[in-house]
C-alpha cells in the first residue's frame, strides 16, 4: 500500500531517471540554433572536429550534446526528420549500455543513429545487430545516408558476401549485421589459418534492435558450425518404418518438454519389430552394442509424434524446412541436430542428408558478452527486465510516448471450441471490413492461419495471408495492412520490421503499381504525388473508422509476443483497437492452463457459440504465460551454465590459436610440448618412489620410438651410477633435441616456422573438434546423476575440466609426434582441402533450431572452402623409376604424382579403382 502511495506521489524508479535525463536533453536542444546554421561543410566537418577533442582527451559523455545535436540537424537535412526529445532520451539510454523500450512507431531505427554516431567518433567499430538481412540492407541503405553525409563509413554484413567484402564492412565505422552473421563469422574467424584471413576486428559496442528477440527468444538454442559425417539413410528409413507402426499406447508423450518415452509393453513390441527388421542384436534393446539404435528411435519417435508439418516445419521443393516458431519464418538452410532432422526427412519420405560433427559452437550469451558496452532497443523488454540484468547486467529503461497512446486494449473473448472462436473471429472481421476498418490477424502457426483462412474465404471475405510459405512477399503485405478494408492475417508479428501506416505505404505502392519508374525521375514524382494524395484521403477514412484493429487469435507462451502484436496499432498517437480470442483448445491453455479453469468451464452452462469475458480467465491466462516464461528462461540460464564451462575451454583454444598465428616463432611452445610429452612418457613407465628394477624399460623403448622415431639406448644408461627417471627424461629430450634440429636444418627458418605453426594449428583444431563431440555426449547424460543425489552442473565443471586437462595432454604427444615423424619435402605440399561445413543454430538439449540465417544456400553449405596450411607429408623418394605400379606406397598420397601431370597422387595414378 505504501508503495503504491509512493509511487503515486514521486513516480516509478524509471519515471525518476527519465526525469533525470531531461537535463542531458535541455542542453542538446541548446545547440540547436548554432548546428542548424552551419553550411552542410561545416556540418560534416563537425565529425573531424569531435575526433580532434576525443584524441584531446575529451570523453564520449563531454562530447555527447553536441554530438546528438549534430546528428539530430544531419538527419533533418538528409532524410527530412528530426528526433524527438523523447528518442534523445532513448540515444542517451543506449549510449549508456542499457535497453530502450520504445513503442512501435516511436522511430526507434532513428534514435539508433544517436548511440551509433557518438560511439563511432573513436574509430573503434559500432555494429548495430537487427533480427534479419532485410532490415540490416535496409537501414543501412537508410540511416547510412545520414552517417555519410557527417563522413561516417557504413559497412553491411549479408549472407554470401567474400571474406574480403566481410573484412571491409566490419573495418567501416558502422556496420549493420543479423546476430546469426556475427556469431558465425566469429566462430569462422577462429577456424582461419593466418590472421590476414579473419574477418573481425576487437569488439567495441553493440546496438541490438529487437533486443528481446534476439538476447532471449533465440538465447536458448547456441550458433554451431558443423561438418558432415558418414551417410546412414536407411538406418533412417528402417527405423521410421517400424515407428509408424507403433499405437499411441506403446508410448507417453510429454508435450511441454517435446519428448516420447516408451511404455513397458511398448519398449517390448518395439524390441520384436526391430529384431525381425536386423536392426538389433540379442533381443534387448538396451544393450550397449545398440546404443546407436536406441538413440534413433527416440528422434524417429519424436519425429513422428511430437514434430507437426506445417507446425514446426514444411516440407518445400522435397526438403525439410524448419519454422521459426517465435517469427514464423522459414529458416533456410538450417537443421535440426543429433539426427533429429533426419529423422523428419525419413518421415516424410525426401532425400536424407548425412548428420553433422560439431566443428565450433557459441551460445548468443556468451557471444554478445563479449563486447565491452552492449545496448538494445525494443518495443516490449519489461517482461524480461531481470533476465536482461541477470544475464546481460542491462538495465531495462521504459521511455515514454511522443504522442499519448489511444489504442483501446479490449478484454479477451472465451469459447468453449476453436470451431465457436474462429466462427465469431469471422463475423468480427465481416463486422469491421464493412466499416471500413483494417484488421492485422495474428496466429501462432501456419495451420491456424490457413484453418481461419478457410473460414474467411466460405464468408467471402477478401483477405492476404502472411507465414513462411508467402515469405518473398512479407514486406509488400505487412506494409499495405492499414489500408482501408484490409484483411491480413499473419504468424507471428515478431521483428517483422515494416511499419504499418494507416491508409498505406506510398514506398511499397510504387514499387507494386510502378515498378518500371526510377525513384528520384519527374516521371516517378508525378506518379508519388497522386498516389500520396490517394493515401492522404484513405488514411482519413481509416481514422475515421477506428484506426487499425489488431484481432489476436490466440495467446502466445510469451506475453511479449502479444504486445509486439498488439504494439501494431496505435503508432504515434493514432486510434486503434485489440482484441483477443481464446478457446479451451488452445495449445497455452491446454499444455499449461490451470486444471481448475478446464473444469469450471467445461461443467458451466456455456452454450456452443457463447463468449465468456471475464477478468479472472484472463488473469489464469497470465498466470500460464508466467508458467512458460519462467520455464523458458530456466531453459536458457541451463544453456548458458553449460556453455559457461565451455567458454571458458573456448577462450583458452581460441587465445592459444591467436597467439600462435601472431608469434614470430613457435619454437619455444613446440619444445615445452616435447618436454611435457618426454616427462609424460618417462612418468608413467617409471614411477615415483620406486626401484629401477621396476621400471617398464621396454614400454619406454616402444613409446619413445613411436612418437620420436628412434631407440634410446636405455639399458646401457641404466648401467650407469645415480640413474634416477630426471637423468632418463633429460637424456631423451637431449635426443629428441637433436633430431629436431637437424630435421629443421633441411629447411629454410621460414618454411620450419610455417611447418611449425601449421602442425600446430591443425592438431589444435582436430583434439578441439573431438573435445566438443565428447562434451556434447556428456551433457545429453548427465542429467542421469540426479539420481545418485548429485547436481548436474557441478557433475559436468568436473567432467569437462578432466576431459580438458585429457585433450590438452594427447594434443602435446600429437604435435611432438606429428614434427617428429614426418618427412618434409623441399617443394611445398598444396593446401589440403577442408569438408564443406554447415551453420545451425541448435537447442542442446531439445534439437530444435531457432534461427533464420540463410548464410549458405538452401543446405547451407558454404561455397568459400576455409583455407588450411598443409600437414606435411612423406617426401618422395629420389628413384622411383618409370612404372607406375612400383609408386604405391612409395608416394604420399597427397604428394603430387610423379608423372607430372599436377593432380595429386591419389587422384592421378594413386585412385583405387
Amino acid at each position: 500500500m505504501f508503495g503504491g502511495i509512493a509511487k503515486a506521489i514521486f513516480g516509478s524508479s524509471n519515471d525518476r531517471y527519465v526525469k533525470s535525463l531531461q537535463p542531458v536533453v535541455n542542453r542538446i536542444n541548446g545547440f540547436e540554433p548554432t548546428i542548424s546554421a552551419m553550411s552542410d561543410e561545416e556540418l560534416a566537418n563537425q565529425t573531424v572536429l569531435f575526433r580532434q577533442r576525443l584524441d584531446a582527451g575529451e570523453t564520449l559523455d563531454q562530447i555527447l550534446p553536441e554530438a546528438f545535436a549534430t546528428v539530430r540537424e544531419a538527419a533533418r537535412r538528409v532524410l527530412g526528420q528530426r528526433h524527438y526529445d523523447v528518442q534523445l532520451i532513448g540515444g542517451i539510454v543506449l549510449h549508456r549500455g542499457e535497453i530502450a523500450e520504445m513503442r512501435t512507431g516511436e522511430g526507434k531505427t532513428l534514435v539508433a543513429t544517436l548511440a551509433t554516431y557518438l560511439n563511432a567518433l573513436p574509430g573503434k567499430g559500432v555494429h548495430v545487430v537487427t533480427v534479419n538481412d532485410y532490415l540490416a540492407s535496409r537501414d543501412a541503405e537508410w540511416m547510412g545516408r545520414v552517417y555519410r553525409f557527417l563522413g561516417l563509413t557504413v559497412g553491411t554484413i549479408v549472407p554470401n558476401l567474400t571474406d574480403q567484402q566481410r573484412r571491409d564492412a566490419y573495418n567501416a565505422d558502422i556496420t549493420y549485421a543479423t546476430n546469426n552473421e556475427l556469431g558465425f563469422d566469429y566462430l569462422r574467424d577462429n577456424m582461419k589459418y593466418d590472421r590476414a584471413q579473419m574477418v573481425q576486428r576487437p569488439f567495441n559496442h553493440a546496438i541490438v534492435d529487437e533486443v528481446d528477440s534476439i538476447l532471449i527468444d533465440e538465447a536458448r538454442t547456441p550458433l554451431i558450425i558443423s561438418g558432415p559425417t558418414d551417410d546412414k539413410s536407411e538406418l533412417y528409413m528402417a527405423i521410421d518404418l517400424v515407428v509408424k507402426d507403433m499405437t499411441p499406447a506403446d508410448y507417453e508423450i510429454d508435450e511441454k518438454q517435446k519428448s516420447v518415452v516408451l511404455t513397458e509393453d511398448g519398449t517390448e513390441r518395439l524390441e520384436r519389430a526391430l529384431e525381425a527388421a536386423g536392426l538389433i542384436e540379442g533381443g534387448n534393446l538396451y544393450d550397449y552394442e545398440n546404443t546407436q539404435v536406441v538413440h534413433h528411435v527416440n528422434q524417429a519417435l519424436r519425429a513422428n509424434v511430437i514434430f507437426k508439418r506445417d507446425v514446426d516445419y514444411l516440407v518445400k521443393d522435397g526438403k525439410v524446412v524448419i519454422i521459426d516458431e517465435f517469427t514464423g519464418r522459414m529458416m533456410d538452410g538450417r537443421r535440426w541436430s543429433d539426427g533429429l532432422h533426419q529423422a523428419v526427412e525419413a518421415k516424410e519420405g525426401v532425400n536424407i542428408e548425412p548428420e553433422n560433427q560439431t566443428l565450433a559452437s557459441i551460445t548468443f550469451q556468451n557471444y554478445f558478452r563479449m563486447y565491452p558496452k552492449l545496448s538494445g532497443m525494443t518495443g516490449t523488454a519489461a517482461t524480461e527486465a531481470a533476465e536482461f540484468f541477470d544475464i546481460y547486467k542491462m538495465n531495462v529503461v521504459t521511455i515514454p510516448t511522443n504522442v499519448p497512446v489511444r489504442r483501446i486494449d479490449e478484454v479477451d473473448e472465451f469459447y468453449k471450441s476453436l470451431h465457436d472462436k474462429f466462427a465469431a473471429i469471422t463475423v468480427a472481421i465481416k463486422e469491421k471490413q464493412a466499416s471500413g476498418q483494417p484488421i492485422l490477424v495474428g496466429t501462432v502457426s501456419i495451420e491456424k492461419s490457413e484453418m481461419l483462412s478457410e473460414f474467411l474465404q466460405k464468408e467471402g471475405v477478401t483477405h492476404k495471408v502472411l507465414n513462411a510459405r508467402y515469405h518473398e512477399q512479407e514486406a509488400h503485405i505487412v506494409a499495405q495492412a492499414g489500408r482501408l478494408r484490409a484483411v491480413t492475417i499473419a504468424t507471428n508479428m515478431a521483428g517483422r520490421g515494416t511499419d504499418i501506416q494507416l491508409g498505406g505505404n506510398l514506398e511499397f505502392r510504387m514499387l507494386d503499381e510502378h515498378p518500371e519508374l526510377e525513384a528520384g525521375t519527374p516521371e516517378y514524382e508525378a506518379q508519388a504525388e497522386k498516389i500520396r494524395a490517394e493515401i492522404a484521403v484513405e488514411k482519413e477514412q481509416v481514422l475515421a473508422a477506428g484506426g487499425l484493429f489488431v484481432l489476436g487469435t490466440e495467446r502466445h507462451e510469451s506475453r511479449r509476443i502479444d504486445n509486439q502484436l498488439r504494439g501494431r496499432s496505435g503508432r504515434q498517437g493514432d486510434p486503434g483497437l485489440s482484441r483477443f480470442y481464446l478457446s479451451l483448445d488452445d495449445d497455452l491453455l491446454r499444455i499449461f492452463g490451470p486444471q481448475t479453469m478446464f473444469s469450471k468451464m467445461v461443467n458451466s452452462n456455456l452454450q456452443e457459440g457463447e463468449a465468456i469475458v471475464s477478468p479472472w480467465i484472463a488473469k489464469a491466462i497470465q498466470t500460464a504465460q508466467k508458467k512458460v516464461e519462467a520455464r523458458n528462461y530456466d531453459i536458457r540460464k541451463q544453456v548458458v551454465e553449460y556453455d559457461d564451462v565451455m567458454n571458458d575451454q573456448r577462450k583458452v583454444i581460441y587465445e592459444q590459436r591467436a597467439d600462435i598465428m601472431d608469434a614470430e616463432t613457435v619454437d619455444d611452445v613446440v619444445a615445452e610440448m616435447r618436454g611435457e610429452t618426454v616427462s609424460g612418457l618417462v612418468g608413467d613407465a617409471c614411477p615415483v618412489g620406486s626401484y629401477p628394477e621396476q621400471w617398464n624399460v621396454a614400454g619406454l623403448k616402444e613409446r619413445v620410438q613411436a612418437v620420436f622415431g628412434f631407440d634410446p639406448p636405455i639399458e646401457d644408461w641404466l648401467n650407469e651410477e645415480a640413474v634416477d627417471p630426471e637423468m632418463l627424461a633429460t637424456r631423451i629430450q637431449a635426443q629428441a633435441d637433436a633430431e629436431i634440429a637437424a630435421k629443421a636444418a633441411e629447411l629454410s627458418p621460414e618454411s620450419w616456422i610455417q611447418v611449425e605453426k601449421s602442425i600446430l594449428l591443425q592438431s589444435l583444431d582436430h583434439h578441439w573438434k573431438e573435445h566438443l563431440a565428447t562434451l556434447d555426449a556428456v551433457r545429453q547424460v548427465i542429467h542421469l546423476r540426479q539420481y545418485a543425489q548429485k547436481t548436474p552442473i557441478n557433475e559436468y565443471k568436473q567432467e569437462a575440466f578432466v576431459l580438458f586437462e585429457r585433450m590438452l595432454h594427447a594434443l602435446r604427444e600429437d604435435v611432438t609426434r606429428t614434427i617428429a615423424l614426418a618427412q618434409f619435402g623441399y617443394t611445398p605440399p598444396p593446401l589440403p582441402e577442408m569438408p564443406d561445413f554447415i551453420t545451425s543454430h541448435t537447442d542442446p538439449f531439445l534439437g530444435q533450431d531457432d534461427t533464420f540465417d540463410r548464410d549458405a544456400g538452401s543446405l547451407g553449405l558454404i561455397t568459400t572452402r576455409v583455407p588450411q596450411f598443409a600437414m606435411p607429408q612423406p617426401s618422395m623418394p629420389d628413384e622411383l623409376g618409370e612404372d607406375p605400379a612400383q609408386w604405391e606406397g612409395r608416394v604420399g598420397r597427397n604428394s603430387p604424382c610423379p608423372c607430372g601431370s599436377g593432380e595429386k597422387f591419389k587422384h592421378c595414378h594413386g585412385r583405387v579403382a
